[in-house]
C-alpha cells in the first residue's frame, strides 16, 4: 500500500537539518557501535562546565528556583549581560533591551523573524555558519551568500558587499570571530562594512559567541559600539556556550534597539515561554565569577590551532589558512577532489567528508554546508592526542587516492 504524503507547510518545506548535527549524530552513532571515529564535527569545546558555575546550577534547585521567570529572562542576568557588554564591549544597554534565550541560536532566529519576511535579502558573507541560510529560508527570506573564499584571507570587503546590495536586501549578518573559517576582522574592517550597510539603511547582526576565543594578539570588536546610528541598526548576538564550555545549558542573548528585542519577547514568549531558570542561574554565576577558566581554555586551543593547521598543511592537496579565533581549522581540499578512494570517487566535499568517515573514522563537516564547495572544516576541540591521530589517518587517506 503506498503510504500518502503528507502537506506540509511552507515553512516546515523551507526547515533543513543542521549539517554540522547531523555529521556528529553519525560519528556518534559508530562510535557507541564500537568504531574508533575522530570527530572534528561539531563546535563544542570538550571542556568540562566549571565547577563554580555547576554548583550555581546545584543551589538553583535546591532553593527551588524552578519555575517560569519573565519571557525576556529573569532581570538580574539581563543585568549581568548589560554590564558585560558595558565594560567589555564598550555598548551601553538596559535590561529592557536584552534578551536572553536558548542559545544565540535561538537568539539568532528571533531577531530574524522580526526583521525580515518573504522576499527579503539576508546577506551572507562566505563561508557562512550552516545555521543562518537555513534560518533565512525558514522565516520566508532569501539567504543571499557573498563568496569571499576567492580572496586569500577569505573576508568580506565592503566593495564586494557594496556590489551585492540590491533593493531586496534588508540584513547583514556579520560573525568575527567566523565559524567556520576562524577569520577575525579588524575594527577598521568591520567600520567599513557596517558604514557601507547602514548606507543602504540596512539590519546588522553580529554574531559575536567567539569573542574571548581569539589569538595572535588580535583583538575584538563590537560593531554597535561603533557609532549613535549602528546601535540603532545592529543586533548583537552572544551567549556561553563556547566561552564557559557551556552548549548544553542553552543560554545565549540579543541586546538592540527596544523595539526590536520587545518584538524578539514576544515571540519567544509564545513559542519556549522562556529560558531554562536553573540554566540561567548557572548563566549568571558564569558572567560574575570567576574568569580563569576562560584564559586556561583560550590557551589549549591556541595550542591545538597550531598542531592541526601545521598539520594539514603537510598533507598533499589540502592547504589551510590560519585561524586567528574560534576553534575551527577551515581547509582548502580540492586538491583531494576528482579522484576516488575505496572505490568511490570524490568529486565534491560531501562525498570526500563521507569517504573519509567511512574508510579512515574520521568525520568532519564539508565545505559545502558552509556555502564554500571544495573546503573541510575541522573542529580542534578535541584533545591533541586525537588531533593526531585524526592527521595521520587524514595522510594515509588522502595518499590511498586513485585518478
Amino acid at each position: 500500500m503506498r503510504c500518502r504524503q503528507v502537506p506540509l507547510s511552507k515553512v516546515a518545506a523551507n526547515a533543513a537539518p543542521s549539517a554540522t548535527l547531523a555529521l556528529d549524530a553519525r560519528a556518534k552513532q559508530l562510535l557507541r557501535q564500537g568504531v574508533d571515529v575522530v570527530n572534528f564535527t561539531v563546535g563544542e569545546p570538550d571542556f568540562d562546565t566549571p565547577d563554580n558555575i555547576k554548583q550555581a546550577a546545584h543551589r538553583a534547585i535546591q532553593s527551588g528556583f524552578t519555575k517560569y521567570t519573565h519571557a525576556a529572562g529573569m532581570a538580574e542576568l539581563r543585568h549581568a549581560i548589560a554590564a558585560k557588554l558595558k565594560a567589555e564591549n564598550g555598548l551601553d544597554y538596559s535590561a529592557d533591551e536584552v534578551l536572553v534565550a536558548n542559545g544565540a541560536k535561538q537568539a539568532i532566529f528571533m531577531t530574524m523573524l522580526c526583521l525580515v519576511e518573504d522576499g527579503d535579502q539576508v546577506l551572507l558573507p562566505s563561508p557562512y555558519w550552516v545555521s543562518y541560510a537555513d534560518q533565512a529560508l525558514i522565516c520566508g527570506a532569501e539567504p543571499t551568500p557573498i563568496d569571499a573564499t576567492g580572496r586569500e584571507d577569505l573576508k568580506l570587503t565592503a566593495q564586494m558587499l557594496e556590489a551585492a546590495i540590491t533593493k531586496r536586501s534588508k540584513l547583514l549578518v556579520l560573525n568575527s570571530p567566523c565559524n567556520p573559517t576562524g577569520v577575525v576582522f579588524t575594527r577598521a574592517e568591520l567600520e567599513a562594512l557596517v558604514d557601507v550597510a547602514l548606507a543602504h539603511d540596512l539590519w546588522v547582526l553580529s554574531d559575536e559567541i567567539y569573542e574571548h576565543l581569539i589569538y595572535d594578539g588580535l583583538e575584538h570588536a563590537s560593531p554597535a559600539s561603533f557609532t549613535k546610528k549602528a546601535r540603532q541598526r545592529v543586533i548583537t548576538i552572544n551567549g556561553l556556550s563556547k566561552t564557559y564550555a557551556m552548549t548544553g545549558w542553552r543560554i545565549g542573548y540579543a541586546a538592540g534597539p527596544q523595539e526590536v528585542i520587545r518584538a524578539a519577547v514576544n515571540m519567544q514568549s509564545n513559542t519556549t515561554s522562556a529560558p531554562n531558570s536553573i540554566a540561567q542561574k548557572a548563566a549568571l554565576e558564569a558572567l560574575e565569577g570567576p574568569q580563569d577558566s576562560v584564559a586556561e581554555m583560550r590557551a589549549a586551543f591556541d595550542a591545538r590551532r597550531r598542531l592541526i593547521v601545521e598539520g594539514l598543511n603537510e598533507i598533499p592537496g589540502v592547504s589551510c589558512l590560519m585561524p586567528h579565533g574560534a576553534f575551527y581549522a577551515f581547509a582548502d581540499c580540492r586538491g583531494l577532489l576528482g579522484k576516488s578512494y575505496g572505490g568511490k570517487r570524490a568529486d565534491k566535499s560531501l562525498d570526500l567528508c563521507a569517504a573519509l568517515l567511512d574508510q579512515a573514522q574520521v568525520a568532519v563537516v564539508p565545505g559545502s554546508a558552509f556555502g564554500a564547495e571544495g573546503y573541510v572544516r575541522f573542529s580542534y576541540a578535541t584533545s591533541e592526542e586525537n588531533i593526531r591521530k585524526g592527521l595521520e589517518r587524514l595522510r594515509k587517506f588522502a595518499e590511498s587516492a586513485t585518478a
